[in-house]
């Protein structure tokens, strides 16, 4: 046990005594680390670390330790690198809220202007999986709709939505894909959105993913499973949301329930 005056003092959102065991012994790069975080915080957002060299010789270490410490703030979210920009300190990640809300207003409730670029826009037929999802018959037609989602123009998802064909004849006539499909089945179909049951786990983007989206192979991504159902219970679709996880992070409100 660790006595109270020999504790690092340490940031309360923070991780305990910035990670460093009691022992004090770490990688090496991992002190540089924690050198770099107390750098980009006197820097400020938007501002261009020093180059590789100069980090190497201030901190007295080699560019290959360096280069781990940068690589792993990187795929953080704390720093950005532009091809023969440099590195940059990047901004605050988009917090979004869990919610039965569209990926529009959601983007729009914080300032950012949303959007998307459609990749696919197909009838499938379901698999039991997905027939199960979506109550109805394996085999039974769906309407997969896939599109890269962009925040302020940069893209920093990809988004699978699958639904119905059966319930949804109409869908293709006047959905436009570039618009809030939540917006199209709400104002011009009807449908009224009541429960939804979310899953959130870390993954990696397989090599399409990541070209889609346009990041590393090796960034860990948010993956979000929902399938939404109406007051009857009925679902509605299943969608699958990959988020880049150097941009996005989510909350939610939770309260005590029987």
């Amino acid at each position: 046990m660790v006595r109270a005056e020999q504790r690092t003092v340490h940031q309360a959102d923070g991780p305990v005594r910035a990670g460093i065991p009691e022992h004090g012994r770490i990688p090496r790069y991992y002190a540089v680390k924690v050198r770099l975080l107390e750098l980009i915080e006197e820097l400020g957002q938007g501002a261009v670390l020093p180059t590789e060299r100069e980090l190497a010789e201030r901190f007295d270490v080699s560019r290959v330790t360096l280069r781990q410490a940068v690589t792993e703030l990187v795929l953080e979210g704390k720093l950005s690198r532009r091809q023969g920009s440099g590195t940059y300190v990047a901004g605050p990640k988009i917090v979004q809220r869990l919610s039965l809300v569209s990926y529009t207003e959601r983007l729009r409730r914080k300032g950012i202007e949303p959007g998307r670029n459609l990749i696919t826009l197909e009838t499938l037929h379901a698999g039991e999986d997905l027939a199960g999802d979506l109550d109805i018959e394996p085999g039974a037609d769906v309407i997969h709709i896939e599109r890269v989602l962009l925040a302020d123009g940069e893209r920093v998802g990809l988004e699978s939505t699958y639904l119905a064909a059966q319930r949804f004849p109409t869908l293709l006539e006047v959905f436009d894909p570039s618009s809030s499909l939540y917006a199209c089945l709400s104002d011009k179909l009807g449908v009224v959105f009541a429960e939804a049951n979310e899953r959130i786990e870390t993954v990696l983007a397989t090599p399409r993913e990541a070209l889609l989206i346009g990041t590393n192979p090796a960034l860990p991504m948010l993956l979000l499973h929902r399938v939404s159902t109406d007051a009857g219970g009925r679902p509605i679709e299943r969608v699958r949301s990959l988020f880049r996880g150097d941009r996005f992070s989510f909350t939610t409100h939770m309260r005590a329930d029987d």
